[in-house]
């Protein structure tokens, strides 16, 4: 594993000026899911649709390291080996056995999971062991009645929580999961959906940017919705809506401005 330093500096996605000059590899090895995102469809796929959920097909482990060697036959900028869905990563057997192939082969590529953090606290010494030093949280409140408008449900620990009891059981863990991986030297990026007329208040969102912050990730990526599933009818926020919320957040911490909500299948380079 390479130094923080270096580590940040060539990935795509903590970078700006990395995703110009290197590249990154997603790989659909994790269907399942253990919560229900209002904004979140994987019932289809377009080859020309870029957004986070969707892939042509899942791969297994074994298919997942050959696709690995391929891409970085085909192109040695790649740095990074993601695992980003369809589902959640952690709520999915495959996705540990794909990270032990890829360690074994590739050591020093950098090994990425990105969550939605449920798991985290459970599961941060075997990715820490599986060599994964970056990961990526999304988190979309910090307020518990936010949360039950934002998440249908959350299967946890054999029982499905609704509403805000929901909220409150994933809320806990994403924070206590960052802290988690941060201890064992991962560097953390939040992800924040960004939603009008549910979560967009700026001070809301600057309360999650202080949370966040307090426990040790690194970057905020604030994204605009695409209204789909149950936020079907809602209206996107404008480009001008999410520079104003990222540079609320700004003093807080680091705000990603080149997020490209990329595909669970998405191969090279961001731009």
């Amino acid at each position: 594993m390479c130094d923080r330093k270096t580590l940040i500096e060539e990935h795509p996605c903590f970078n700006k000026a990395a995703h110009h000059n290197f590249g990154r590899i997603h790989l659909a090895v994790a269907p399942a899911c253990n919560i229900k995102c209002n904004y979140c469809t994987r019932k289809y796929d377009c080859a020309n649709e870029n957004r986070p959920g969707v892939a042509s097909s899942l791969l297994k482990p074994a298919q997942a390291v050959k696709r690995v060697a391929a891409a970085l036959a085909k192109d040695s900028r790649i740095r990074v080996v993601g695992i980003a869905g369809p589902g959640d990563p952690l709520a999915n057997a495959n996705t540990f056995e794909t990270l032990r192939l890829v360690q074994k082969r590739f050591p020093q590529i950098t090994k990425c999971i990105s969550t939605n953090g449920l798991l985290l606290p459970e599961k941060a010494d075997q990715l820490a062991k599986l060599g994964v030093s970056t990961l990526t949280v999304t988190m979309n409140t910090i307020d518990p009645k936010i949360g039950k408008d934002i998440y249908g449900w959350v299967a946890y620990q054999n029982k499905k929580y609704n509403g805000e009891a929901a909220a409150e059981i994933l809320l806990a863990n994403q924070l206590a999961g960052i802290k988690a991986v941060v201890k064992r030297n991962m560097v953390v990026k939040v992800n924040c959906v960004l939603i009008p007329g549910v979560n967009d208040d700026h001070r809301h969102l600057q309360a999650i940017a202080h949370a966040v912050s307090d426990v040790g990730a690194f970057m905020m990526n604030i994204m605009p919705l695409i209204p789909q599933a149950e936020f079907e009818t809602l209206t996107a926020p404008t480009k001008q809506q999410v520079a104003l919320a990222r540079q609320a957040c700004a003093p807080i911490i680091k705000q990603m401005q080149h997020c490209r909500q990329c595909r669970a299948d998405a191969v090279g380079m961001i731009n």
